[in-house]
């Protein structure tokens, strides 16, 4: 297998050497980095894609098919309007439409529709499902990086807030609590050994301070 790592050459680099350097793939490519560039992201970014691309070089070892995973993570915020559970439909129509072209097979095309449609809501992962275990963790890694550096839990959480600036200050933290009381009140927030031996502990420990901080009186 070709050894990936996706942050070198940035985003543009890391799609060909996945995809390959065909006209259509070189076409998906400029697509997908555009869409990840969009002005009204402030967290799902392209930021975020790289983030998720290392995440998933990270765990690789743990996928049937890490190019299949890496594909998904390509995909799975191309559509970002805001609307949960529709923007991962449409990613992954998206990667339906366009891969086949890049000559991606059938069966790989498929997995990698599922596993964005997975992304909608994580805790819908079946056991023994080893590429959604990794691109459901990687989409959670940020969860588990050091609170005030650089691209951070806080950065992080402070971008997500700027997703939702159209939420009044009482409801979101009302909503964002909600989330993160259901996140903390999981066994286990990774599937992966790997991932839960990266970030379980400090994640749980971001998560719990957030969570303090909007309900504090």
């Amino acid at each position: 297998m070709i050894e990936h790592r996706s942050d070198g050459g940035g985003p543009a680099a890391a799609w060909v050497r996945l995809a390959g350097a065909s006209p259509a793939a070189l076409a998906t490519g400029a697509e997908l980095v555009a869409r990840w560039s969009e002005p009204h992201r402030h967290y799902h970014d392209r930021a975020h894609l790289a983030a998720v691309l290392a995440a998933v070089d990270d765990l690789a070892s743990d996928a049937a098919d890490p190019d299949a995973v890496r594909l998904a993570a390509w995909f799975h915020d191309a559509v970002y309007d805001g609307h949960p559970g529709r923007d991962e439909e449409r990613s992954a129509q998206l990667a339906q439409a366009r891969l086949p072209a890049c000559g991606v097979p059938p069966a790989v095309v498929a997995e990698v529709a599922r596993l964005v449609r997975l992304t909608a809501a994580h805790d819908t992962l079946a056991g023994g499902d080893a590429n959604g275990a990794v691109l459901c963790d990687a989409d959670l890694a940020v969860l588990g990086g050091p609170r005030d550096a650089p691209g951070g839990y806080a950065a992080y959480a402070a971008a997500v807030r700027r997703e939702y600036a159209h939420v009044p200050d009482d409801l979101f933290r009302l909503g964002r609590a909600d989330v993160l009381r259901r996140l903390l009140a999981t066994p286990s927030l990774y599937r992966t050994a790997r991932a839960r031996e990266l970030w379980e502990e400090r994640a749980r420990a971001n998560m719990t301070a957030e969570l303090a901080s909007l309900t504090a009186p």
